[in-house]
């Protein structure tokens, strides 16, 4: 005899039979094309930027132009051609075995998905600078917020959106900066704590805001939670890859990073009987 919660698991299946439901949207013959409510056709194609469909696809939001406006411009700053790129290098070796530029910048993307660099990091990011704001409006300065880090982090400072692992500074955030205001967009809280951790972060360490806590705390003004951000910038890397991919396509085989083999270096065990 079957379980109530395993009788309800086939119920809740066989409700779900031969039926596909969406709170997203959809295409119904004859009538239209929908997302989130809006007809395709008759409201956003032709009425309202790519951009915009595309964070509405992302997170159910039709923004206005102008926020849809500095996230394409932000797309600039994060997708690079630039094959030394660990993304990009994907799709050059993509473009180089003469795979389809579908399967080398999908792969490109898919290796951005990581921890330690690409937009998955914006989670991390916005976490933070929501976090010290609840803790600055709570009477905490922004020297106790970065101790607190530090104190967390075994007397090491590791705060996602500062400090850049291969340069002092980040030149993007002098670009958003500009971009912000020639759209008009004034600084909220979060980023003018961003600016007072950095001005800490500097006379301490040296070290300054990168792209990601500049991003991070631009959309939490917004007020987009961590995920839509990782949703709308998702594909981010995409043009980078696709550049590196047909660069090397067009090359000879095997020329892209040649290595011989004693050009790695063995650090391992001796060589050892068995």
């Amino acid at each position: 005899m079957l379980s109530k919660s395993s009788s309800d698991s086939i119920q809740a299946l066989d409700n779900n039979r031969n039926t596909v439901r969406s709170s997203t949207g959809g295409w119904r013959v004859g009538q239209g094309v929908y997302s989130h409510g809006y007809s395709m056709l008759d409201e956003l194609v032709g009425e309202k930027s790519y951009f915009q469909i595309m964070i509405l696809n992302a997170t159910g939001k039709l923004v206005e132009r102008r926020l849809a406006d500095w996230s394409e411009a932000m797309y600039g700053c994060l997708s690079w051609p630039d094959p030394r790129i660990w993304c990009n290098q994907i799709g050059a070796l993509a473009g180089e075995a003469k795979t389809s530029v579908v399967v080398g910048t999908t792969a490109g993307i898919m290796a951005a998905d990581s921890k330690m660099y690409g937009m998955y990091t914006i989670l991390d990011g916005i976490e933070f600078i929501q976090s010290a704001l609840d803790k600055y409006n709570n009477n905490q300065t922004p020297a106790e917020i970065i101790n607190n880090n530090i104190k967390k982090n075994r007397g090491k400072l590791n705060i996602t959106g500062y400090v850049r692992p291969v340069a002092k500074g980040d030149e993007r955030i002098e670009v958003m900066e500009r971009v912000s205001r020639q759209l008009k967009f004034d600084d909220g809280p979060h980023i003018k704590l961003a600016y007072q951790i950095e001005d800490e972060i500097k006379k301490r360490f040296g070290e300054g805001m990168n792209i990601n806590g500049y991003v991070a705390a631009f959309f939490s003004d917004q007020g987009f939670s961590a995920n839509e951000v990782y949703q709308i910038f998702s594909t981010v890397v995409m043009s980078g890859v696709t550049a590196c991919y047909l660069d090397t396509l067009q090359k000879p085989n095997d020329s892209f990073l040649p290595l011989r083999c004693d050009d790695i270096e063995y650090l391992g065990h001796e060589k050892r009987n068995i």
